[in-house]
């Protein structure tokens, strides 16, 4: 059940969440060399190159946040990834055994996880 509650919850944030940052992105591609420019340096900041102090202090604190929200994005992106092939097999009449329910109940969300950390392994580590 909380599977399921969570695929939902994960459906939602990247609907909501993540149109917000798509939009964003697309106007600033549409917008020109600048605006793009802007939205990169907001989005992909390196956090051990901003600056604590001063007025700057804000800046470096939404970067962070945006950094946050996009770890957080491709988390949700997995996690509703994995439960939604556990729903797919369970809809093709699979899975309903208890044990074999409850095992990928489990592993749906650690799978999840260490995808999303694989992942961002690969895009920071590469």
């Amino acid at each position: 059940m909380a599977v399921s509650i969570l695929h939902r919850a994960t459906g939602d944030g990247m609907a909501v969440i993540g149109l917000g940052v798509l939009v964003w992105w697309l106007v600033a591609l549409a917008s020109g060399p600048d605006a793009y420019a802007s939205f990169t340096g907001w989005m992909w900041a390196d956090l051990g190159t901003l600056e604590w102090s001063g007025a700057s202090v804000i800046g470096s604190i939404v970067k962070m946040l945006l950094k946050i929200v996009t770890i957080g994005l491709s988390w949700a992106f997995f996690t509703h990834l994995m439960s939604g092939l556990r729903h797919f097999v369970l809809d093709i009449g699979a899975g309903y055994e208890l044990d074999t329910n409850k095992m990928w109940s489990i592993l749906s969300p650690v799978i999840a996880i260490l995808l999303t950390l694989g992942f961002w392994a690969l895009i920071l580590f590469r």
